[in-house]
């Protein structure tokens, strides 16, 4: 016999143990709903209309950062596809000693291509110490290789996953999954803008491609929509239909700016508590200060042709990114917060033919990135700007995809166990290699730095502690840096 009796209509019917959590689930889910259109379903008309807007939740105005910063602005040199550390800053003389030697059985669990695997492999580049600090670094980066006194190398990073897109959610996010806020999203919750006619995140990413992960690169994720990345175009206009197809009057624009802001703000008071729509009015209101800020930022017609010259402009090489490390210094100059620099897809990514590509690489960067620390210095913004360089993981020291063992037409596969990057700027330590990795080079062996480690650190840099910066969401104080307890790298603060 059913368990489930349907309830009479009348008086004092009984009600069936499933009848009434039935019932009382639609209550709860009725509720539930209110709750949550609750601001939408007050009044019908919302807020009286004499009454002034609602303050912003979130915008982009100065805030106090938790202690005394060191850097006021970041540039962010992401390298997307895994630059290879004991071709470029990390030597290894045993991969000479070694080189043809097998050494698949002993690693064959890190390695993501089994199949095409080979034996040790020497780095088909030569290397020489540079500057005071005696630093190593390979001979297809000699630019940078003048500036190894001005920076911090760390050699013992590592990362926790070999595959590109989740590898690259890491590094970005904290996270190796989508749908969480980038670095620079978090650095401008915590900080906001110096400068409120451009925005505090801009993005300059490469004509030729998007990178690996498109544009989730420099989402917002559940922070506020306002905090997202801002992507500029290195030529032409920086942005889309940022002016009017018209010439109009300065007051005519004037008086409709103020129109729309004032219906704007008739719209949001009916529909308090909305970041989405905060943030596209901020958008808006943003892009009409915008109109000549950016446009003059990005002119760099006004530059000294010594100086376009100095960042490769002048060699279909280098000019495209040298173009955007000219732009970076732009920014900063004028108080953007966070500004990143993109390759097209991942030419990092160095599987096979890596005497040529890993070359090809750096030419197409080494200059203007060691233009661009040479000229933060000479204007005075090394002081306060932090410059980071580096990718999603390393790679590793035996051969890919060349069975005759022949180093000028191998390459390497993806490592998560040890890989290169440097900071350079304020607060950082000039001149120091720390860290360091196996006699192979296969993992970080002293010093360890995990990615966390590496975020706290840019994060306490610019004054904000990785602890106290966080998010409500769902009942959780979401941080950048998650649930883990990372240390500050201090031995490369200065």
């Amino acid at each position: 016999m059913s368990a489930y009796q349907p309830a009479s209509q009348g008086t004092g019917a009984s009600i069936s143990r499933r009848h009434f959590f039935q019932s009382v689930g639609g209550g709860i889910y009725g509720g539930a709903l209110t709750c949550l259109f609750e601001r939408d379903l007050i009044g019908g008309s919302g807020v009286p209309a004499h009454e002034p807007p609602a303050p912003a939740l979130y915008d982009l105005t100065p805030k106090t950062p938790h202690f005394t910063p060191k850097a006021r602005a970041v540039i962010h040199l992401f390298m997307n596809g895994g630059p290879s550390q004991m071709d470029l800053f990390d030597p290894k003389e045993e991969l000479t000693r070694h080189h043809g030697k097998s050494y698949f059985n002993k690693i064959a669990g890190e390695v993501e291509s089994p199949g095409s695997a080979g034996a040790l492999m020497r780095s088909p580049f030569q290397f020489k110490r540079h500057g005071k600090s005696g630093a190593w670094v390979s001979e297809i980066m000699p630019h940078v290789a003048k500036h190894m006194d001005e920076i911090a190398l760390i050699r013992s990073m590592h990362s926790t996953i070999l595959t590109h897109e989740p590898a690259i959610y890491k590094i970005q996010s904290g996270r190796m999954l989508p749908g969480y806020p980038s670095l620079g999203s978090w650095v401008v919750y915590g900080l906001g803008n110096e400068n409120q006619s451009l925005p505090a995140y801009v993005v300059l990413d490469d004509p030729l491609g998007l990178p690996v992960n498109g544009v989730e690169n420099w989402q917002s994720a559940f922070l506020p929509p306002v905090y997202q990345g801002m992507r500029f175009r290195a030529t032409g206009s920086p942005l889309l239909n940022l002016k009017p197809d018209s010439a109009q009057p300065e007051d005519i624009l004037a008086l409709e700016r103020d129109l729309l802001r004032r219906l704007d703000e008739i719209h949001l008071r009916k529909r308090p508590g909305h970041p989405s729509l905060e943030a596209r009015m901020s958008t808006y209101q943003l892009a009409g200060r915008m109109q000549l800020e950016a446009t003059d930022a990005l002119d760099i017609s006004r530059e000294s042709p010594a100086t376009l010259e100095f960042y490769g402009l002048n060699d279909k090489r280098t000019e495209s990114y040298g173009r955007r490390c000219l732009i970076a210094r732009r920014l900063v100059e004028r108080g953007v917060r966070f500004v990143q620099l993109y390759i097209n897809g991942q030419i990092w990514d160095n599987h096979g033919n890596i005497a040529t590509g890993l070359r090809e690489a750096c030419e197409r960067t080494d200059k203007p990135v060691a233009a661009l620390l040479q000229d933060l210095k000479q204007r005075g913004l090394m002081d306060s700007t932090l410059v980071i360089w580096g990718g999603e993981f390393g790679r590793l020291p035996i051969a890919q995809m060349a069975a005759d063992m022949d180093e000028t037409k191998a390459g390497r596969d993806h490592n998560k166990n040890a890989m290169v990057t440097w900071m350079a700027g304020a607060g950082i330590k000039p001149g120091i290699t720390y860290g360091s990795t196996d006699e192979i080079g296969l993992a970080a062996a002293e010093n360890k730095v995990s990615v966390e480690d590496w975020h706290a650190t840019i994060l306490h840099l610019l004054g904000l502690r990785h602890d106290q910066l966080h998010f409500d969401r769902l009942g959780l104080k979401e941080k950048l840096t998650s649930v883990f307890e990372p240390h500050i790298i201090k031995d490369i603060l200065a």
